[in-house]
């Protein structure tokens, strides 16, 4: 995982990233991420915190990474 992907969401984001802010990463709508996720196919994970939906900033970058390397 690449730390300049991390640094990168963390200064924009912040540690935690709201299901807003992933819908916007990933570049879909909101309401497609909360599809993907009740369907079990969204490819970042997410936690609840307080009733609201959040995903760690290391996972987004997992992921980014990810989509990085599959493109190479």
């Amino acid at each position: 995982m690449s730390l300049i992907t991390q640094a990168f969401i963390v200064e924009r984001y912040g540690l935690r990233v709201s299901a807003e802010q992933l819908a916007e990463i990933l570049g879909i709508s909101k309401a497609t991420l909360y599809n993907q996720i009740s369907a079990g196919t969204c490819p970042v994970k997410t936690y609840l915190d307080g009733g609201k939906r959040f995903a760690d900033y290391q996972h987004v970058a997992e992921h980014l990474d990810a989509c990085r390397a599959a493109a190479a």
